[in-house]
């Protein structure tokens, strides 16, 4: 396994789009939608496989191989006025699609599916769409399906002026060694849901049972401001206040494996912290993930808060969908509100 994860070199820069808009022609039960697709054929679902695409005249496919072409695609949809923008990938290629369309359709998305074909696919156990969605399926539930809003997460940094990334899953601390161990569960054959279960049983092993040198049990140093007025963020008292052992991020509301990472709290930016707490409390983790109503959580070190925009300053790797950025100081917030079809 490769010990460093793939690491954006920047921010990406928001270009802004200044060719025409959408006009809503299609409808759901009306005319047949304008449909863009973006296919990743390195996915771990579409390896070897051949798109699973009419010859229709209504659907224009791109198969981008890096970022910039992901931006000339979608430019080219947002020319030809798509009705439903169609992920082929996994999370990673959703967070490139979103941050690459963001200067491009601004606040007026097309309605989006995303086809499950990623290793993990978060976003699309949110959206409750099947294993084997196809992209007629897709389109069926554009006219037929339901419909689901959510926000991404919005990224940016002081450090690059006009750069901004979007994503659904942020993590820091222990959730970087974590996303590594999910690396060895893919290819011990693990995906989806049982990948994330094995690699929340190895964290929660080893946040337990390792000792306080481990870095599973140190986590990263980190400082937190929370609100807009960006208050430092709660601290329960226990172990250094200076280092964090885990940090998630997150605007879905459905995660892999049922769990519930943000207890009770719903839609909308959540932020789920563990201080360095003792190895009692550590052993409540299992019952946390899965949503149990423990007393006490705050003061034991445990944090799970609902809120409209943080910052974050770590001196090490921070996560989103599986792809690494540099230490430094970050603003985390919530971005465009999309419409997600479903079945």
């Amino acid at each position: 396994m490769p010990r460093t994860l793939k690491e954006f070199v920047q921010m990406p820069q928001v270009v802004p789009f200044d060719g025409p808009r959408r006009t809503r022609a299609a409808t759901r039960g009306g005319a047949a939608p304008k449909v863009g697709v973006i296919y990743n054929p390195r996915s771990h679902r579409n390896k070897g496989q051949d798109l699973d695409c009419d010859s229709s005249p209504l659907i224009f496919v791109a198969q981008p191989g890096d970022r910039e072409h992901i931006s000339l695609a979608l430019a080219d949809f947002a020319q030809r006025e798509i009705d439903l923008l169609v992920i082929n990938g996994g999370d990673g290629t959703v967070r490139d699609v979103l941050t690459c369309g963001a200067g491009i359709f601004g606040d007026d998305w097309p309605a989006i599916a995303v086809l499950p074909k990623g290793k993990t696919n978060a976003v699309t156990v949110d959206l409750e769409a099947p294993s084997n969605w196809s992209l007629q399926g897709a389109i069926h539930a554009f006219q037929h399906g339901r419909r689901i809003r959510r926000r991404p997460i919005r990224i940016s940094s002081p450090q690059v002026p006009g750069a901004s990334v979007l994503g659904f899953v942020l993590g820091a601390g222990a959730f970087t060694l974590a996303t590594r161990a999910g690396q060895n569960a893919h290819r011990l054959g693990a995906f989806n849901s049982l990948a994330v279960a094995a690699t929340t049983t190895w964290t929660v092993l080893q946040a337990v049972f390792a000792t306080n040198r481990n870095p599973w049990r140190r986590g990263a140093r980190m400082d937190l401001f929370v609100g807009p007025a960006l208050a430092p963020f709660q601290h329960s008292g226990i172990g250094d206040p200076a280092y964090r052992r885990f940090l998630l991020a997150s605007t879905l509301e459905r995660f892999p494996a049922g769990m519930k990472p943000f207890g009770a709290h719903g839609p909308g930016l959540k932020l789920a912290v563990l201080d360095q707490t003792r190895r009692s409390t550590m052993a409540l983790l299992p019952a946390v993930i899965i949503g149990r109503k423990i007393r006490n959580l705050r003061e034991r070190g445990i944090h799970q808060v609902a809120l409209t925009c943080f910052e974050l300053e770590i001196d090490d790797q921070i996560i989103l969908d599986g792809e690494a950025f540099p230490a430094g100081h970050y603003r985390v917030e919530t971005g465009p509100e999309l419409e997600f079809v479903a079945p």
